[in-house]
């Protein structure tokens, strides 16, 4: 468990620990350098047997934070739990009985809900309700058929520790690299039942370009190690729709040069696409047509996509 100043959600995630019915777990927090309120609440939390905490300095990276509290794991199984996010008392049990009758599959994930800051569902958010499904699933993953809660994953530390933890370079998406990792390496075994609550709020941080960046990062990586000719083609489309998503995204705050530069270097690699094309002209407009010009193919734009058109 990663956490940093989330006070007001933390002592909810530990409770849904503790009132789960597995009683052989070890809980690992990682503090990436939390305020004196946050840290008195995991001083009390380090004088219980199964709790570890492992105190940083902050470095606003969830993936360092993580692979901290990875290396200190000891346990068969590893389980991602966010310090807002809340488990419901069978999920490792579930999780753990089926991973034992279905040996060849070295991770699980479970169904979720999504919920607010005050626990109410959210039931018009994507993702909620959707099934956690068995078997083989990168080719899912990537298409955005089927979508992994992090909170909800089980894994194999023998697993993880193959394919390699978190990627440390990443600022988001973290997640998305490692289940691309895990699913080309082992079956996934799907918990229907929705054991997991993720839960929404808005203390939640991050940026448009950083996660364009880095979902190109995520896909970047997987082209280089794939060597299916259906998934190579998926993931340079998708390599090539996140860099005109990063262009556009820094036109849109006002970083003209280090747009030009996102297209420029991806060009070699985006030019078949017509997503890209596109984009690319969206991040020129953006940059440098004069603002009452853009604001007016905007409109133009909204009115054709409007009913009766």
């Amino acid at each position: 468990m990663p956490t940093f100043n989330r006070l007001e959600f933390l002592p909810a995630a530990v409770e849904s620990l503790f009132a789960q019915t597995l009683a052989h777990w070890e809980l690992i927090v990682a503090d990436d350098g939390s305020g004196p309120d946050t840290r008195a609440y995991l001083e009390t939390l380090q004088a219980l047997p199964q709790v570890k905490v492992i105190w940083l300095r902050h470095s606003g990276k969830p993936s360092v934070v993580r692979n901290a509290a990875l290396r200190a794991a000891r346990g068969e199984y590893v389980a991602f739990l966010d310090s807002d996010d809340l488990w419901l008392p069978q999920k490792l049990q579930r999780q753990i009985t089926s991973l034992e009758h279905h040996p060849h599959r070295k991770w699980s994930y479970t169904a979720f809900a999504v919920v607010d800051a005050a626990g109410n569902p959210r039931l018009a958010l994507a993702g909620h309700g959707r099934q956690a499904e068995s078997g083989w699933l990168l080719e899912k993953l990537l298409t955005g058929a089927a979508l992994i809660a992090l909170p909800s994953v089980v894994v194999a530390r023998e697993l993880l520790m193959r394919v390699g933890a978190f990627d440390e370079e990443l600022v988001m998406c973290e997640d998305d690299d490692l289940w691309l990792r895990l699913a080309a390496h082992s079956e996934i075994d799907g918990i229907e039942e929705p054991l997991t609550l993720v839960r929404r709020h808005a203390q939640h941080s991050g940026d448009d370009a950083t996660a364009w960046r880095d979902r190109r990062r995520v896909f970047g990586k997987a082209l280089r190690t794939s060597t299916d000719r259906q998934l190579r083609t998926v993931l340079r489309r998708l390599r090539a729709e996140m860099a005109a998503g990063l262009a556009r995204s820094q036109a849109e705050g006002a970083r003209r040069l280090a747009a030009l530069g996102t297209l420029a270097a991806s060009t070699p690699y985006s030019w078949r696409y017509r997503l890209w094309w596109a984009g690319a002209a969206r991040t020129l407009l953006r940059a440098f047509a004069p603002a009452p010009l853009h604001a007016h193919v905007v409109r133009r734009r909204r009115a054709r996509r409007a009913p009766g058109a």
